[in-house]
């Protein structure tokens, strides 16, 4: 039996204007993109006519607030979950994965959510697991400070039970919806989950059928230990930001290397690592369209979005022109990502206004400026070297960059053979490669 050659993955990581702190005051970029339907629209169908396994959509429960944060595109967009099922209706097969934080949700409405957008989109949605690393949420539901990280873990690992409990609550063909007889359902395909946890109790069972997928696709973005921990015993996709082949090969590595105590395969998770891309008919060119955007960076804006990814840190009060200062280890940011940014610091002597400056694209993430082929052959070497297994692209401003990538990249990704040019099913997971999961409570039943 001849197996097909493996293939890379690829998401479209969507951040209103673009990821460039500063592509909102570009001639080329809408302003108000963050609140405009068609532009997201249109996002969505030129990532879908390139064949992109997702869109995905991050997301704070908190608005950027605050001087600097009124000198940034980062303090209006739409609630995700809302954005994504309108997209699910001009969409046929493209992935919808949304970000939707454990810290502050109740497990119900995430599991009802994700399994009507299951629904709505004919077994497309991905719920991106994550614990808020932002900690002025807090404030928003009835606390004075964020949740402490092991605490965050701890909620998040009890919080992925009942969501998945919740979504096993019926057996695939428990609806029989019978005229004739009378009966509706079938009661005896009914699991009431009565989960009583340390974080939550909720009885159950959920008021929405087994999804299509029977479970939407589960992806984090954890790469501190807590976080490995989590997505090796429950992820299925990983994002990531590695800054080297290097490191991306060591994270690979490490991550496959968890599966098999939670008995699972390799080619059960896959990991797809951040890469910000810019795109031009020559380096030169695309070097040229980067610092298009890197001169409109207030360096006052830099500082102040490292601040935020090292840990909520205010760094407004340390000199531009000095190396990075010695900050304590973050108990409500992303542990991983100020490590990662820690060393880039030292690593290339940065002082504090260069490394702002270094991150305004991409935040830290692996980046790449050049010609369509000098990308793709980067990206090939990092998918056949035991670094990826696909890619959530970034791209500096949309929709521009996104056009870019798709009109140019994806096509010599697809004459090299690593990539699709038809969508393999109409499910995230059959064009993931991912296996519809059993319902555990009605395993009875299969076979």
């Amino acid at each position: 039996m001849s197996h097909a050659p493996r293939q890379l993955k690829l998401g479209a990581f969507l951040m209103a204007t673009g990821h460039h702190v500063a592509a909102w005051r570009h001639p080329e970029v809408p302003a108000n993109a963050g609140l405009d339907f068609s532009h997201y629209k249109h996002l969505a169908q030129v990532a879908e006519a390139a064949k992109f396994d997702t869109l995905f959509i991050a997301d704070s429960v908190a608005a950027a607030t605050g001087d600097i944060a009124s000198r940034m595109a980062r303090s209006d967009h739409f609630e995700p979950m809302t954005l994504l099922s309108a997209l699910s209706a001009v969409t046929e097969r493209i992935g919808l994965i949304s970000t939707v934080t454990t810290s502050y949700n109740e497990p119900y409405h995430v599991a009802r959510k994700f399994a009507s957008l299951d629904h709505l989109s004919y077994g497309r949605a991905g719920w991106n697991l994550v614990t808020s690393d932002a900690a002025a949420e807090a404030q928003n539901f009835g606390r004075d400070e964020h949740i402490g990280h092991a605490e965050r873990y701890s909620r998040a690992r009890e919080f992925y039970e009942v969501v998945t409990g919740l979504w096993d609550s019926w057996a695939d063909d428990a609806f029989s919806r019978d005229k004739a007889s009378g009966e509706y359902y079938d009661p005896a395909k009914l699991h009431v989950l009565n989960h009583q946890g340390e974080h939550f109790r909720v009885k159950g069972p959920l008021n929405v059928a087994r999804s299509p997928q029977g479970r939407p696709v589960i992806v984090q973005a954890g790469s501190s230990e807590a976080g490995r921990e989590l997505a090796a015993q429950t992820a299925e996709v990983v994002f990531t930001a590695q800054p080297s082949l290097a490191s991306a090969q060591a994270f690979y590595a490490d991550l496959k290397g968890r599966l098999g105590k939670f008995g699972r395969s390799a080619d059960s998770l896959k990991i797809m690592p951040g890469v910000f891309v810019v795109v031009g008919e020559t380096e030169a060119l695309a070097r040229e369209k980067f610092e298009s955007f890197q001169a409109l960076v207030e360096p006052e804006v830099g500082v102040a979005l490292l601040g935020r990814m090292l840990g909520n840190f205010d760094l407004s009060g340390y000199p531009l022109n000095e190396p990075l200062p010695k900050l304590p280890l973050t108990d409500s940011g992303q542990r991983s990502r100020q490590q990662l940014l820690t060393e880039l610091a030292d690593r290339e002597n940065l002082t504090l206004g260069q490394l702002g400056r270094r991150i305004a694209g991409g935040r830290g993430h692996y980046s790449l400026i050049g010609t369509a082929t000098q990308i793709a052959d980067q990206l090939q070497i990092w998918f056949e070297q035991g670094a990826a297994d696909g890619f959530n692209v970034l791209v500096p401003h949309l929709p521009g960059g996104l056009v870019d990538f798709a009109h140019h990249v994806v096509p010599e990704l697809q004459r090299r053979g690593l990539f699709r040019t038809e969508y393999e099913g109409k499910t995230l997971r059959e064009n993931l490669g991912l296996k519809r999961p059993a319902n555990p409570f009605f395993e009875h039943e299969r076979d």
